[in-house]
């Protein structure tokens, strides 16, 4: 992720590409959690734990080379009920790497995934938010719901505090946002700071936590 990227996704940039999902459109207080680049055993369980203090349910977005790293932990995100989507198996950049090879690595993970589910909604994000749109058409073609965000934590910028990500993130949040974490060691002394009271604000003001 470039650390030029907005906190909150403008309007503009929604409105300029309306085949990705940007966020939920609803009335209800709702935020839909997701955590990008695991699973890994440094730190998946940890969020796990916190998600399940607060009753809440979330959306991985898998690396494949990490869920055959840690099979176990994957399976520990789907017992607790959590969705899954792709994140390509080498956490490729898509403005660097040939369209064919991309959409390989995605099959890839793909694979990886539907070796322990059988049936769910094909999901995918771009690692680093980066798209073009030839591969968002394919992708499409091949059923996948692409999801971006509308809120970025950030808490992958080793220059940006655990608070300042706590305000920032609570402050661009509302119902029916996507709010990006991520489940990578860059980010884990920061997120298990500041995901419990991120959590702890909303539930206190009677919102829900979603998987998308």
């Amino acid at each position: 992720m470039s650390d030029w990227a907005f906190y909150k996704t403008p309007k503009f940039i929604q409105k300029l590409f309306p085949s990705l999902n940007w966020r939920v459109n609803t009335y209800e207080k709702v935020i839909y959690p997701t955590f990008d680049d695991g699973p890994i055993p440094e730190l998946t369980p940890d969020i796990l734990n916190i998600l399940r203090h607060y009753n809440a349910k979330a959306t991985f977005f898998c690396v494949g080379e990490n869920i055959k790293k840690h099979p176990k932990i994957f399976k520990s995100i789907l017992d607790d009920g959590h969705a899954i989507g792709n994140h390509t198996y080498n956490h490729l950049k898509a403005w660097k790497t040939d369209d064919n090879e991309y959409l390989h690595n995605v099959l890839l993970c793909q694979t990886e995934i539907e070796k322990h589910i059988t049936y769910q909604k094909k999901l995918f994000r771009f690692p680093y938010g980066q798209f073009n749109l030839r591969l968002a058409r394919k992708l499409k073609k091949e059923d996948y719901e692409l999801i971006m965000w509308d809120v970025l934590s950030k808490d992958y910028n080793i220059s940006i505090s655990a608070d300042r990500i706590l305000k920032k993130s609570i402050a661009y949040s509302e119902g029916g946002s996507i709010i990006v974490f991520h489940d990578n060691l860059k980010a884990k002394d920061k997120i298990l700071q500041f995901l419990p009271l991120y959590l702890k604000h909303f539930s206190d003001i009677g919102y829900k936590f979603k998987k998308l």
